[in-house]
């Protein structure tokens, strides 16, 4: 079954890239979203099958690489930590199949889309189901790609193959930090295989190498290197610049890699080498705080954002810091269960943003919109779950992850963790805020869309114009409600975000229930003080809730000029959070220009300057100026042609004479 689950979507990939000449566009995209389906059912019964099983089951498929004493093999292993990515894998991709019948339905590269769907989500499958971190490696490589092909599918435009380029060249920063670990791995347990590697932790630690000039604990440097790599396929601090460029790709691409694939990959490596993670506490730390760094980066970077799809891409950056804080403080399970909650309201988030861009005509600026609830109301409704959800409102899906990632940073009472716990109130404050930011504006307030009976030019959200004009995409154009095939899988999802954390919260983050077994390290003792913290700190997620969304209500309903005011009056923050506090400038600044300054010189003065003038265009030059001279003597009268054997006559004889001379 765990074959089947696997390899459907690379069979879905090679008919919808190879065989839909043959039997048309329609036959490639059932076909594709056909398996993914079926894939997303067997993932379900293996989730159902794992839950409370002792040990891991592993499926040997093939011999891969002999060299020595290293033999690595082809083979698919599952755990209770895979089946739960399983589910979110497969069928977040389900309906993201589904969702783009609707979306690309006027595209002219359809089959091309959803071979590169479902390539993405059979190099994320191998990469969870990896036995070894080779073939971890080969999947975490595989959704780099991937997600290359995909947010520069529409190739055309300078802005998708610029994103696209740009998300491959940082994730290479990332990966060489993996590779390195990769290899100190290999060095230390002597194999590539992840039960001989958890299971030799206790024994490798005190264990050193030395590395960049000194000897290191060989632990904590290897969790540290794994946790670059982690940072760049996850886009966290100082590696997140990659991802809000990456909405240039279509909206469904958005979902997928937001809520299930390439972004997940990150928070996975870290839970699957939790007894790594424990062992070396330098390294959690560091886990922790790069995870609340980049909770409170994009949390406030996504308040100052007008583009739809952007501001819900700050909001992933923010709740994987989260994620990876519950990680640093030691709760596995918690992290798990915000990725597993998160999915479910994300993609929800996502394709419902793509619904508003498909009724305004591909429009993504929110200060174009307005109003747009009465002519929208399924999708209206989808996101309100959504928004209610990633904010934590009672009893929803978020409700029981984020407060429980925000209680176990309280109950692991270390420093590190008590700074999450406040960043982390702090973000979810504006979480609340900038949710509700979005909704207000995109489906409240007067219609500011063209065709409206209002005017399109006002002044734009924080005081900035407009441009003067609504865009030309909404020019006569009405809003209208998607199709079916768009509707349904944001009604599925919405299930999801409302049920998913009341129906597990106790499996995944219970201190009773043997749910994660062996697969990840789970403390029971912990989990049980987590549900036990003091009255004020079990309240305070509900109350920031509550407080950011009054604030958004107060600032773009009640008085929709107060944010206007707000950004007049704090002209400096406001212009640093729309910036996304300069990190795109200052690494222009700092490695941008200066690799741009010396490939120049490279170019110019080395390959041009040197190079090319000395070799082939120095040696055809001195060939082009001696045709001149021959040129000359090739005049057709015969007195040219004699002098030139009478010179060549006495040079020859004068060689003879001084060469007899000599002898």
């Amino acid at each position: 079954m765990i074959a089947a689950i696997v390899f459907l979507p690379l069979l879905g990939f090679l008919f919808a890239g190879l065989g839909h000449r043959a039997f048309g566009d329609t036959a490639a995209k059932a076909v594709t979203t056909g398996l993914l389906v079926l894939a997303a059912l067997l993932s379900w019964i293996v989730f159902a099958r794992q839950a409370g099983a002792q040990g891991a089951y592993v499926l040997e498929l093939a011999d891969w690489i002999a060299s020595g004493t290293l033999r690595i093999r082809w083979a698919l292993r599952v755990d209770m930590l895979v089946a739960v990515m399983l589910v979110v894998v497969t069928t977040v991709s389900a309906l993201v199949h589904l969702y783009s019948w609707g979306y690309m339905a006027e595209d002219r590269s359809q089959p091309r889309f959803f071979a590169y769907l479902s390539l993405f989500t059979f190099a994320m499958l191998m990469l969870v189901t990896a036995d070894n971190l080779v073939q971890l490696f080969f999947g975490w490589e595989g959704v780099g790609l991937a997600s290359y092909l995909l947010i520069g599918f529409w190739y055309e435009k300078p802005a998708a193959w610029s994103a696209a380029i740009k998300a491959f060249i940082v994730n290479r920063v990332g990966d060489f930090g993996f590779m390195l670990g990769l290899f100190a791995l290999f060095v230390v347990f002597g194999t590539f295989e992840i039960g001989p590697i958890l299971g030799g932790i206790a024994e490798a630690k005190g264990t050193t190498f030395a590395f960049l000039g000194r000897q290191v604990d060989a632990l904590e440097t290897i969790a540290i290197l794994l946790f670059i790599g982690a940072c760049g396929k996850s886009a966290q601090v100082p590696l997140h610049t990659w991802l809000p460029d990456a909405m240039e790709g279509p909206t469904p691409v958005s979902a997928l890699i937001h809520a299930a694939t390439m972004v997940t990959a990150g928070v996975f490596l870290v839970c699957r080498m939790s007894p790594l993670y424990e062992a070396a506490p330098l390294a959690r730390d560091v886990v922790t705080y790069v995870g609340a760094l980049t909770a409170l980066f994009a949390a406030t970077v996504a308040t100052a954002q007008h583009d739809i799809k952007r501001v819900i891409a700050y909001s992933t950056c923010s709740q994987l810091g989260f994620m990876f804080f519950a990680a640093g403080v030691g709760a596995y399970g918690a992290a798990m269960f915000h990725l597993f909650t998160h999915a479910f309201f994300k993609a929800l988030l996502f394709l419902g943003a793509g619904s508003v861009i498909h009724a305004m005509h591909h429009e993504q600026d929110m200060r174009f919109y307005g109003g747009l609830r009465r002519h929208l109301p399924v999708t209206f409704a989808t996101m309100v779950i959504g928004t209610l959800a990633i904010t934590g409102f009672f009893y929803t899906a978020g409700y029981y992850s984020k407060d429980g990632v925000l209680f176990a940073a309280f109950a692991r009472g270390r420093e590190p963790a008590l700074v999450a716990f406040a960043v982390g109130l702090f973000a979810s404050f504006l979480t609340a805020f900038y949710s509700w930011r979005l909704v207000f504006l995109t489906f409240f307030g007067q219609p500011r869309w063209a065709g409206s009976a209002h005017l399109a030019h006002t002044s734009g959200d924080h005081g900035h114009p407009a441009h003067g004009h609504p865009a030309e995409s909404t020019a006569g154009h009405h809003p209208h409600e998607s199709p079916p095939a768009m509707l349904a899988p944001l009604i599925l999802l919405s299930v999801g975000a409302l049920l998913a954390g009341l129906a597990f919260a106790e499996r995944f983050i219970g201190g009773h229930h043997p749910f994660w077994g062996p697969s990840l390290v789970h403390d029971r003792t912990f989990y049980e003080a987590l549900h036990h913290v003091p009255a004020l700190v079990y309240h305070a997620p509900s109350i920031v809730m509550a407080l950011g969304l009054l604030v958004a209500l107060r600032q773009y309903v009640l008085k929709p000029g107060a944010a206007e005011r707000f950004a007049r009056t704090f002209p400096t923050l406001h212009r640093f959070l729309s910036r996304k506090w300069y990190f795109d400038e200052l690494y222009e600044a700092l490695l941008v220009a200066p690799a741009r300054r010396l490939g120049r010189a490279f170019w110019q003065g080395g390959d041009q300057g040197v190079i090319d003038r000395l070799g082939p265009d120095g040696i055809s030059g001195l060939v082009a100026r001696g045709s001149l001279v021959a040129r000359r003597f090739q005049s057709g009268y015969l007195y040219a042609y004699a002098l030139v054997m009478l010179v060549g006559l006495a040079a020859l004889m004068t060689w003879a004479i001084f060469r007899g001379g000599g002898a």
